[in-house]
Protein backbone atom coordinates (compact mmCIF):
# COMPACT_ATOMS: atom_id res chain seq x y z
CA UNK A 1 0.00 0.00 0.00
CA UNK A 2 1.46 3.67 -1.11
CA UNK A 3 0.51 6.44 1.39
CA UNK A 4 3.35 8.64 -0.75
CA UNK A 5 0.88 10.89 -2.52
CA UNK A 6 -2.15 10.97 -0.22
CA UNK A 7 -3.07 14.71 1.50
CA UNK A 8 -4.00 13.62 4.63
CA UNK A 9 -3.50 10.62 6.94
CA UNK A 10 -4.53 7.29 5.85
CA UNK A 11 -8.50 7.15 6.49
CA UNK A 12 -8.41 4.54 8.68
CA UNK A 13 -6.34 5.28 11.22
CA UNK A 14 -9.66 6.90 13.16
CA UNK A 15 -10.59 2.93 13.61
CA UNK A 16 -7.80 1.81 15.00
CA UNK A 17 -7.17 1.21 18.20
CA UNK A 18 -4.24 3.62 20.04
CA UNK A 19 -0.73 1.34 20.04
CA UNK A 20 0.86 1.49 23.14
CA UNK A 21 3.45 -1.51 22.76
CA UNK A 22 4.77 -4.00 20.25
CA UNK A 23 1.42 -6.07 20.24
CA UNK A 24 -1.03 -3.50 19.62
CA UNK A 25 1.49 -2.07 16.65
CA UNK A 26 1.36 -5.91 15.09
CA UNK A 27 -1.92 -6.05 15.22
CA UNK A 28 -2.61 -2.82 13.83
CA UNK A 29 -0.03 -4.16 11.06
CA UNK A 30 -2.38 -7.31 10.75
CA UNK A 31 -5.22 -5.53 9.97
CA UNK A 32 -3.38 -3.72 6.64
CA UNK A 33 -2.63 -7.08 4.05
CA UNK A 34 0.65 -7.07 3.00
CA UNK A 35 2.02 -5.77 6.35
CA UNK A 36 3.22 -8.49 8.34
CA UNK A 37 3.94 -12.53 7.49
CA UNK A 38 3.91 -15.46 10.03
CA UNK A 39 5.82 -18.63 9.30
CA UNK A 40 5.75 -21.66 11.03
CA UNK A 41 8.63 -23.12 9.16
CA UNK A 42 11.37 -23.85 11.40
CA UNK A 43 14.04 -21.35 11.14
CA UNK A 44 17.91 -21.66 12.67
CA UNK A 45 18.56 -18.00 13.95
CA UNK A 46 22.45 -18.32 13.13
CA UNK A 47 22.44 -17.07 9.70
CA UNK A 48 19.78 -18.22 8.44
CA UNK A 49 16.96 -16.50 9.67
CA UNK A 50 18.84 -12.77 8.74
CA UNK A 51 19.28 -14.66 5.15
CA UNK A 52 16.01 -15.61 4.48
CA UNK A 53 14.52 -11.84 5.73
CA UNK A 54 17.47 -10.53 3.19
CA UNK A 55 15.12 -12.10 0.24
CA UNK A 56 11.73 -11.47 2.02
CA UNK A 57 12.15 -7.26 3.03
CA UNK A 58 15.46 -6.39 4.52
CA UNK A 59 16.38 -3.56 1.29
CA UNK A 60 18.77 -0.90 2.72
CA UNK A 61 22.00 -1.47 1.64
CA UNK A 62 21.98 -5.41 1.73
CA UNK A 63 23.86 -6.88 -0.90
CA UNK A 64 21.29 -7.60 -3.62
CA UNK A 65 19.12 -9.36 -4.51
CA UNK A 66 16.68 -8.11 -1.50
CA UNK A 67 13.57 -6.17 -1.61
CA UNK A 68 11.52 -3.84 0.82
CA UNK A 69 8.46 -6.58 2.14
CA UNK A 70 6.11 -7.25 4.83
CA UNK A 71 7.62 -7.51 8.56
CA UNK A 72 8.26 -11.06 9.21
CA UNK A 73 7.06 -13.12 12.45
CA UNK A 74 9.21 -16.69 12.79
CA UNK A 75 7.39 -18.59 15.45
CA UNK A 76 9.90 -21.65 14.96
CA UNK A 77 13.02 -21.27 15.85
CA UNK A 78 15.62 -23.92 16.11
CA UNK A 79 16.60 -25.05 19.61
CA UNK A 80 14.16 -22.61 21.07
CA UNK A 81 10.94 -24.12 21.33
CA UNK A 82 9.48 -21.09 23.58
CA UNK A 83 10.56 -18.31 21.73
CA UNK A 84 9.95 -16.26 18.69
CA UNK A 85 11.43 -13.77 17.04
CA UNK A 86 10.37 -10.56 15.02
CA UNK A 87 11.86 -8.72 12.27
CA UNK A 88 11.34 -6.08 9.98
CA UNK A 89 8.90 -4.13 11.77
CA UNK A 90 10.10 -0.56 10.64
CA UNK A 91 11.74 -1.77 7.41
CA UNK A 92 9.79 -0.04 5.30
CA UNK A 93 8.11 3.71 5.37
CA UNK A 94 5.19 3.35 4.72
CA UNK A 95 4.48 1.19 7.54
CA UNK A 96 6.54 3.45 10.02
CA UNK A 97 3.97 5.79 8.70
CA UNK A 98 0.67 3.39 9.50
CA UNK A 99 2.24 2.93 12.98
CA UNK A 100 2.97 6.43 13.63
CA UNK A 101 -0.27 7.89 12.41
CA UNK A 102 0.85 10.13 9.47
CA UNK A 103 1.73 9.64 5.42
CA UNK A 104 5.81 8.77 4.60
CA UNK A 105 6.25 12.32 3.25
CA UNK A 106 5.00 13.97 6.94
CA UNK A 107 6.96 11.40 9.19
CA UNK A 108 10.05 14.47 9.48
CA UNK A 109 6.52 16.86 10.30
CA UNK A 110 5.19 14.20 12.75
CA UNK A 111 8.81 13.73 14.49
CA UNK A 112 9.87 17.36 14.83
CA UNK A 113 6.44 18.27 16.38
CA UNK A 114 6.55 15.39 18.62
CA UNK A 115 9.93 17.03 19.98
CA UNK A 116 7.81 19.84 20.66
CA UNK A 117 5.12 18.46 22.58
CA UNK A 118 7.71 15.70 24.89
CA UNK A 119 5.70 14.08 27.99
CA UNK A 120 7.86 12.64 30.26
CA UNK A 121 7.53 9.15 31.31
CA UNK A 122 5.62 7.68 34.53
CA UNK A 123 6.67 4.44 36.82
CA UNK A 124 3.92 2.43 37.08
CA UNK A 125 3.97 -0.67 39.81
CA UNK A 126 5.13 -3.80 39.24
CA UNK A 127 1.84 -5.71 38.97
CA UNK A 128 1.11 -3.26 35.70
CA UNK A 129 4.39 -4.17 34.04
CA UNK A 130 3.68 -6.99 31.88
CA UNK A 131 7.29 -7.24 31.16
CA UNK A 132 8.12 -8.58 34.50
CA UNK A 133 5.30 -11.66 34.47
CA UNK A 134 8.24 -13.85 34.11
CA UNK A 135 11.55 -13.42 36.15
CA UNK A 136 15.24 -15.56 35.54
CA UNK A 137 17.68 -14.66 37.41
CA UNK A 138 21.20 -14.88 36.87
CA UNK A 139 22.43 -17.03 40.06
CA UNK A 140 19.07 -19.14 39.30
CA UNK A 141 20.38 -22.86 39.10
CA UNK A 142 20.72 -23.48 34.96
CA UNK A 143 20.79 -19.27 33.66
CA UNK A 144 22.33 -19.13 30.51
CA UNK A 145 21.51 -16.27 28.06
CA UNK A 146 22.43 -18.45 25.20
CA UNK A 147 19.75 -20.62 25.58
CA UNK A 148 17.19 -18.30 27.37
CA UNK A 149 16.95 -15.96 24.06
CA UNK A 150 17.93 -16.61 20.28
CA UNK A 151 19.87 -14.01 19.58
CA UNK A 152 20.55 -14.16 15.84
CA UNK A 153 23.57 -14.11 13.84
CA UNK A 154 23.68 -11.88 10.68
CA UNK A 155 25.90 -13.93 8.69
CA UNK A 156 28.69 -16.86 9.36
CA UNK A 157 31.35 -14.28 9.95
CA UNK A 158 30.12 -12.94 12.77
CA UNK A 159 31.60 -11.99 16.37
CA UNK A 160 28.74 -14.16 17.79
CA UNK A 161 25.58 -14.03 18.29
CA UNK A 162 23.74 -10.36 18.71
CA UNK A 163 20.51 -8.08 20.25
CA UNK A 164 20.49 -6.05 17.28
CA UNK A 165 17.39 -3.67 18.77
CA UNK A 166 18.14 -3.82 22.34
CA UNK A 167 17.38 -0.44 23.63
CA UNK A 168 19.52 0.43 26.92
CA UNK A 169 18.29 2.92 29.08
CA UNK A 170 21.08 3.91 31.62
CA UNK A 171 21.08 6.92 34.18
CA UNK A 172 23.89 9.79 34.88
CA UNK A 173 25.44 8.41 38.24
CA UNK A 174 25.96 12.12 39.02
CA UNK A 175 22.87 13.79 37.95
CA UNK A 176 20.38 11.25 37.88
CA UNK A 177 18.60 11.92 34.39
CA UNK A 178 18.55 8.89 31.97
CA UNK A 179 18.94 8.34 28.70
CA UNK A 180 18.12 5.77 25.82
CA UNK A 181 19.90 4.56 23.11
CA UNK A 182 20.42 1.66 20.74
CA UNK A 183 23.88 -0.50 20.75
CA UNK A 184 25.59 -3.14 19.56
CA UNK A 185 25.29 -6.11 21.93
CA UNK A 186 27.38 -9.31 21.73
CA UNK A 187 26.26 -12.16 23.30
CA UNK A 188 29.64 -13.29 24.89
CA UNK A 189 28.54 -16.20 27.95
CA UNK A 190 26.19 -17.31 30.49
CA UNK A 191 25.81 -14.00 31.61
CA UNK A 192 27.59 -11.38 29.95
CA UNK A 193 27.53 -8.96 27.02
CA UNK A 194 29.79 -7.01 25.09
CA UNK A 195 28.58 -3.26 24.13
CA UNK A 196 29.74 -1.38 21.24
CA UNK A 197 29.52 2.50 21.49
CA UNK A 198 29.93 4.89 19.04
CA UNK A 199 31.57 7.85 19.51
CA UNK A 200 30.10 10.53 22.25
CA UNK A 201 26.83 8.30 23.16
CA UNK A 202 25.56 9.43 25.92
CA UNK A 203 25.73 6.46 27.98
CA UNK A 204 28.88 5.93 27.67
CA UNK A 205 29.94 9.40 29.17
CA UNK A 206 27.62 7.56 32.06
CA UNK A 207 29.83 4.72 32.26
CA UNK A 208 32.82 6.83 32.16
CA UNK A 209 32.13 9.00 35.51
CA UNK A 210 31.09 5.44 37.01
CA UNK A 211 34.09 3.88 35.95
CA UNK A 212 36.55 6.66 37.10
CA UNK A 213 34.32 6.55 40.80
CA UNK A 214 35.42 2.53 40.36
CA UNK A 215 31.42 1.68 40.21
CA UNK A 216 29.54 -0.52 37.81
CA UNK A 217 27.05 1.64 36.26
CA UNK A 218 23.35 -0.29 35.98
CA UNK A 219 21.29 -0.24 32.96
CA UNK A 220 18.18 -2.42 31.27
CA UNK A 221 18.28 -3.49 27.71
CA UNK A 222 14.96 -3.37 26.55
CA UNK A 223 13.76 -5.52 23.77
CA UNK A 224 9.82 -5.74 21.60
CA UNK A 225 8.64 -1.92 22.15
CA UNK A 226 6.32 0.45 20.81
CA UNK A 227 7.74 1.54 17.48
CA UNK A 228 7.56 4.87 18.79
CA UNK A 229 10.16 4.37 21.39
CA UNK A 230 12.34 3.53 19.06
CA UNK A 231 12.32 5.51 16.88
CA UNK A 232 12.26 8.62 19.17
CA UNK A 233 15.19 7.50 20.79
CA UNK A 234 17.50 7.38 18.04
CA UNK A 235 17.35 11.58 17.90
CA UNK A 236 21.29 12.75 18.69
CA UNK A 237 22.68 15.98 19.93
CA UNK A 238 22.00 18.72 19.41
CA UNK A 239 18.61 17.89 19.05
CA UNK A 240 18.73 15.94 22.47
CA UNK A 241 21.51 17.26 23.97
CA UNK A 242 22.84 15.62 27.58
CA UNK A 243 20.46 15.50 30.00
CA UNK A 244 17.57 14.86 27.65
CA UNK A 245 15.29 11.47 28.25
CA UNK A 246 14.19 10.70 24.54
CA UNK A 247 11.74 8.50 25.81
CA UNK A 248 9.62 11.52 26.41
CA UNK A 249 9.49 12.04 22.38
CA UNK A 250 7.85 8.57 22.37
CA UNK A 251 5.32 10.23 25.06
CA UNK A 252 5.23 13.38 22.67
CA UNK A 253 4.30 10.81 19.52
CA UNK A 254 1.77 9.11 21.49
CA UNK A 255 -0.03 11.81 23.50
CA UNK A 256 0.82 10.08 26.77
CA UNK A 257 3.65 9.12 28.96
CA UNK A 258 6.01 5.99 28.21
CA UNK A 259 5.27 3.61 31.44
CA UNK A 260 8.69 2.79 33.73
CA UNK A 261 9.17 0.22 36.10
CA UNK A 262 11.26 -0.43 38.75
CA UNK A 263 13.83 -3.07 37.89
CA UNK A 264 14.07 -6.42 39.47
CA UNK A 265 17.60 -6.87 40.45
CA UNK A 266 19.16 -3.49 39.92
CA UNK A 267 18.26 -0.05 40.90
CA UNK A 268 17.47 0.87 37.42
CA UNK A 269 14.41 1.39 35.88
CA UNK A 270 12.60 -0.33 32.75
CA UNK A 271 9.97 0.02 30.39
CA UNK A 272 7.09 -1.94 31.52
CA UNK A 273 4.99 -2.91 28.35
CA UNK A 274 8.65 -4.47 26.64
CA UNK A 275 8.55 -8.24 25.62
CA UNK A 276 12.09 -8.70 27.39
CA UNK A 277 14.22 -6.98 29.31
CA UNK A 278 17.79 -7.85 30.46
CA UNK A 279 18.89 -6.18 33.47
CA UNK A 280 23.13 -5.84 34.15
CA UNK A 281 25.99 -3.82 34.82
CA UNK A 282 28.24 -2.45 33.08
CA UNK A 283 31.51 -3.36 34.41
CA UNK A 284 34.17 -1.00 35.31
CA UNK A 285 37.95 -1.58 34.19
CA UNK A 286 37.04 -4.27 32.65
CA UNK A 287 37.42 -4.80 28.96
CA UNK A 288 36.43 -7.82 25.87
CA UNK A 289 37.42 -8.78 22.77
CA UNK A 290 34.40 -8.79 20.46
CA UNK A 291 35.22 -11.98 18.99
CA UNK A 292 36.29 -13.87 21.63
CA UNK A 293 34.11 -16.80 21.34
CA UNK A 294 34.68 -17.16 17.51
CA UNK A 295 37.92 -15.67 16.04
CA UNK A 296 35.95 -15.07 13.36
CA UNK A 297 37.94 -11.06 13.00
CA UNK A 298 34.66 -9.68 11.96
CA UNK A 299 31.72 -8.09 14.15
CA UNK A 300 28.32 -7.73 11.77
CA UNK A 301 27.13 -5.79 9.26
CA UNK A 302 26.30 -2.28 9.93
CA UNK A 303 24.22 -0.04 8.41
CA UNK A 304 26.60 0.67 5.20
CA UNK A 305 26.54 -2.14 4.41
CA UNK A 306 29.68 -3.88 5.09
CA UNK A 307 30.21 -6.34 8.19
CA UNK A 308 33.22 -4.27 9.91
CA UNK A 309 36.57 -5.69 12.13
CA UNK A 310 35.97 -7.22 15.89
CA UNK A 311 36.88 -4.70 18.15
CA UNK A 312 39.61 -5.73 20.21
CA UNK A 313 38.13 -3.90 23.48
CA UNK A 314 34.81 -3.50 24.54
CA UNK A 315 33.01 -2.83 28.37
CA UNK A 316 31.39 -5.92 29.53
CA UNK A 317 27.67 -5.99 30.99
CA UNK A 318 27.11 -8.65 33.90
CA UNK A 319 23.92 -9.86 33.39
CA UNK A 320 21.98 -9.93 36.56
CA UNK A 321 18.17 -11.09 35.02
CA UNK A 322 15.90 -11.73 32.40
CA UNK A 323 12.26 -10.52 32.56
CA UNK A 324 9.62 -11.01 29.76
CA UNK A 325 6.53 -10.80 29.27
CA UNK A 326 4.29 -14.39 28.30
CA UNK A 327 5.16 -15.98 24.69
CA UNK A 328 7.52 -13.23 25.08
CA UNK A 329 8.63 -12.19 20.79
CA UNK A 330 12.33 -11.48 20.30
CA UNK A 331 12.52 -8.32 17.73
CA UNK A 332 15.75 -7.94 16.04
CA UNK A 333 16.95 -6.21 12.69
CA UNK A 334 19.05 -6.98 9.38
CA UNK A 335 22.16 -4.35 10.54
CA UNK A 336 22.43 -2.87 6.93
CA UNK A 337 18.81 -2.62 5.99
CA UNK A 338 15.75 -0.48 5.66
CA UNK A 339 15.01 -0.75 9.19
CA UNK A 340 17.85 0.91 9.95
CA UNK A 341 17.40 3.84 7.46
CA UNK A 342 14.32 4.53 9.24
CA UNK A 343 15.32 4.23 12.59
CA UNK A 344 18.18 6.29 12.10
CA UNK A 345 17.24 8.54 9.38
CA UNK A 346 13.73 9.81 10.23
CA UNK A 347 14.94 11.30 13.46
CA UNK A 348 17.67 12.97 11.38
CA UNK A 349 14.89 14.26 9.22
CA UNK A 350 13.23 15.96 11.60
CA UNK A 351 16.14 17.66 13.14
CA UNK A 352 17.37 19.08 10.16
CA UNK A 353 13.75 20.37 9.35
CA UNK A 354 13.22 21.78 13.05
CA UNK A 355 16.73 23.28 12.55
CA UNK A 356 16.22 24.94 9.22
CA UNK A 357 12.50 25.87 9.19
CA UNK A 358 13.35 28.01 12.72
CA UNK A 359 16.40 29.92 10.75
CA UNK A 360 14.60 30.37 7.34
CA UNK A 361 11.32 29.71 8.14
CA UNK A 362 9.56 28.71 4.62
CA UNK A 363 12.67 27.63 2.81
CA UNK A 364 13.04 23.85 3.52
CA UNK A 365 9.86 22.22 1.82
CA UNK A 366 11.07 18.38 2.67
CA UNK A 367 14.25 16.44 3.82
CA UNK A 368 14.91 12.16 3.38
CA UNK A 369 17.87 11.20 5.20
CA UNK A 370 18.75 8.31 2.18
CA UNK A 371 18.47 4.46 2.84
CA UNK A 372 21.95 4.43 0.40
CA UNK A 373 23.41 6.28 3.63
CA UNK A 374 21.94 4.15 6.09
CA UNK A 375 19.84 7.15 7.22
CA UNK A 376 22.60 8.58 8.57
CA UNK A 377 25.27 9.76 5.61
CA UNK A 378 23.11 11.06 3.31
CA UNK A 379 20.47 13.78 2.78
CA UNK A 380 18.27 15.06 0.14
CA UNK A 381 16.74 18.48 0.84
CA UNK A 382 13.99 19.97 -0.96
CA UNK A 383 13.82 23.83 -1.27
CA UNK A 384 11.95 26.44 -2.22
CA UNK A 385 13.16 29.79 -3.81
CA UNK A 386 10.63 32.05 -4.16
CA UNK A 387 12.62 35.42 -4.58
CA UNK A 388 15.97 36.53 -5.79
CA UNK A 389 17.35 36.34 -2.72
CA UNK A 390 16.60 32.86 -1.78
CA UNK A 391 19.98 32.14 -4.13
CA UNK A 392 22.36 30.91 -1.72
CA UNK A 393 20.22 30.00 1.13
CA UNK A 394 19.78 26.34 0.00
CA UNK A 395 23.08 25.76 0.51
CA UNK A 396 23.28 27.26 4.20
CA UNK A 397 20.47 25.01 4.60
CA UNK A 398 22.98 22.41 3.90
CA UNK A 399 25.57 24.12 6.02
CA UNK A 400 22.92 23.74 9.09
CA UNK A 401 21.65 20.21 8.45
CA UNK A 402 25.68 19.15 8.73
CA UNK A 403 25.88 21.10 12.01
CA UNK A 404 22.36 19.28 13.01
CA UNK A 405 23.76 16.00 12.61
CA UNK A 406 27.26 15.24 12.57
CA UNK A 407 27.37 12.15 11.44
CA UNK A 408 25.93 13.31 8.06
CA UNK A 409 28.49 12.94 5.35
CA UNK A 410 26.74 14.40 1.73
CA UNK A 411 23.80 16.84 0.83
CA UNK A 412 22.09 17.08 -2.12
CA UNK A 413 19.62 19.86 -2.67
CA UNK A 414 16.99 20.19 -5.03
CA UNK A 415 13.85 22.06 -5.65
CA UNK A 416 10.59 21.58 -5.21
CA UNK A 417 9.67 19.95 -8.29
CA UNK A 418 11.70 17.05 -7.27
CA UNK A 419 10.90 14.39 -5.22
CA UNK A 420 13.08 14.01 -2.64
CA UNK A 421 12.08 10.55 -1.94
CA UNK A 422 12.73 9.53 -5.55
CA UNK A 423 16.50 8.59 -6.48
CA UNK A 424 15.47 8.66 -9.95
CA UNK A 425 14.24 12.16 -10.26
CA UNK A 426 16.64 13.38 -7.55
CA UNK A 427 19.60 11.98 -9.64
CA UNK A 428 17.31 13.66 -12.90
CA UNK A 429 18.20 16.68 -11.14
CA UNK A 430 21.86 16.18 -10.76
CA UNK A 431 22.38 15.19 -14.52
CA UNK A 432 20.53 18.52 -15.29
CA UNK A 433 20.78 21.09 -13.03
CA UNK A 434 24.09 20.34 -11.16
CA UNK A 435 27.95 21.97 -12.65
CA UNK A 436 30.93 19.76 -10.64
CA UNK A 437 33.04 22.84 -10.46
CA UNK A 438 30.41 25.42 -9.46
CA UNK A 439 28.10 23.48 -7.49
CA UNK A 440 29.83 21.11 -5.17
CA UNK A 441 30.99 22.64 -1.76
CA UNK A 442 33.78 20.77 -0.10
CA UNK A 443 33.94 20.90 4.01
CA UNK A 444 36.81 18.53 4.70
CA UNK A 445 38.73 17.47 7.92
CA UNK A 446 35.42 17.42 10.07
CA UNK A 447 34.26 14.56 12.36
CA UNK A 448 31.75 11.69 10.54
CA UNK A 449 30.88 8.00 11.06
CA UNK A 450 33.90 5.32 12.32
CA UNK A 451 31.72 2.97 10.64
CA UNK A 452 32.02 4.27 7.03
CA UNK A 453 34.89 2.48 6.13
CA UNK A 454 36.38 5.38 4.12
CA UNK A 455 36.99 7.48 6.63
CA UNK A 456 40.69 6.35 7.56
CA UNK A 457 43.90 7.72 6.67
CA UNK A 458 45.10 5.06 4.54
CA UNK A 459 42.29 6.00 2.55
CA UNK A 460 43.35 9.46 1.43
CA UNK A 461 46.65 11.29 3.27
CA UNK A 462 43.76 14.14 3.72
CA UNK A 463 41.69 11.94 5.98
CA UNK A 464 44.07 12.48 9.50
CA UNK A 465 42.48 10.11 11.72
CA UNK A 466 39.75 7.59 11.52
CA UNK A 467 36.62 9.00 11.54
CA UNK A 468 37.06 12.25 10.13
CA UNK A 469 35.56 12.76 6.44
CA UNK A 470 35.11 15.47 3.63
CA UNK A 471 31.35 16.51 3.69
CA UNK A 472 29.91 17.64 0.26
CA UNK A 473 27.38 19.13 -0.66
CA UNK A 474 25.81 19.08 -4.36
CA UNK A 475 23.79 22.04 -5.22
CA UNK A 476 21.22 20.42 -7.67
CA UNK A 477 18.77 23.03 -7.68
CA UNK A 478 18.15 25.55 -10.89
CA UNK A 479 19.77 29.13 -10.50
CA UNK A 480 17.49 31.74 -9.70
CA UNK A 481 17.97 33.82 -12.71
CA UNK A 482 17.86 30.93 -15.00
CA UNK A 483 14.92 28.99 -13.29
CA UNK A 484 12.32 29.36 -16.58
CA UNK A 485 14.53 27.68 -18.58
CA UNK A 486 14.72 24.58 -16.16
CA UNK A 487 10.85 24.15 -16.15
CA UNK A 488 9.59 20.93 -16.19
CA UNK A 489 7.26 19.35 -19.36
CA UNK A 490 3.33 20.42 -18.13
CA UNK A 491 1.20 17.05 -18.23
CA UNK A 492 -2.24 17.35 -18.11
CA UNK A 493 -3.27 16.37 -14.43
CA UNK A 494 -5.75 13.76 -15.04
CA UNK A 495 -7.70 11.09 -12.34
CA UNK A 496 -6.59 7.57 -13.79
CA UNK A 497 -9.49 5.72 -11.82
CA UNK A 498 -11.32 5.60 -14.73
CA UNK A 499 -8.83 3.72 -16.58
CA UNK A 500 -6.97 2.02 -14.35
CA UNK A 501 -9.44 0.90 -11.21
CA UNK A 502 -6.95 -2.03 -10.60
CA UNK A 503 -4.24 0.70 -10.18
CA UNK A 504 -5.85 3.56 -8.86
CA UNK A 505 -8.94 2.00 -6.20
CA UNK A 506 -10.23 4.95 -5.04
CA UNK A 507 -10.83 8.00 -6.82
CA UNK A 508 -9.25 10.97 -6.33
CA UNK A 509 -11.89 13.34 -4.38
Amino acid sequence: MDFSTMEQPFPAFIDFPPINDLRSALARLQQVPGQLLHTDHPVDPHGELAGVYKRVGAGGTVKRPTRLGPAMMFNHIKGYPDSRVLVGVMASRERVALLLDTTPDRLAERMGEAIEKAIDPVVVPREQAPCQEIVHRAEDPGFDLRTLLPAPTNTDEDAGPFFCLGLVLGSDPEEGHADVTIHRLCVQGRDRLSIFFAPDRHIDKFRQKAEAAGKPLPVTINMGLDPAILIGSCFEAPTTPLGYDELKIAGGLRGRPVELVEAVSIGQKAIARAEVVIEGEILPHERLREDINTDSGRAMPEFPGYTGPANPSLPVIRVTAVTMRRQAILQTLVGPGEEHTNLAGIPTEASIRNAVERAMPGLLKNVYAHTAGGGKLLAVLQVAKRRPGDEGRQRQAALIALAVYRELKNVILVDEDVDPFDSDDVLWAMQTRYQGDVDTIFVPGVPGHVLDPSQVPEYSPSIAARGLTCKTIFDCTAPWHLRERFERAKFRDVDPHPFAPELFPQARS
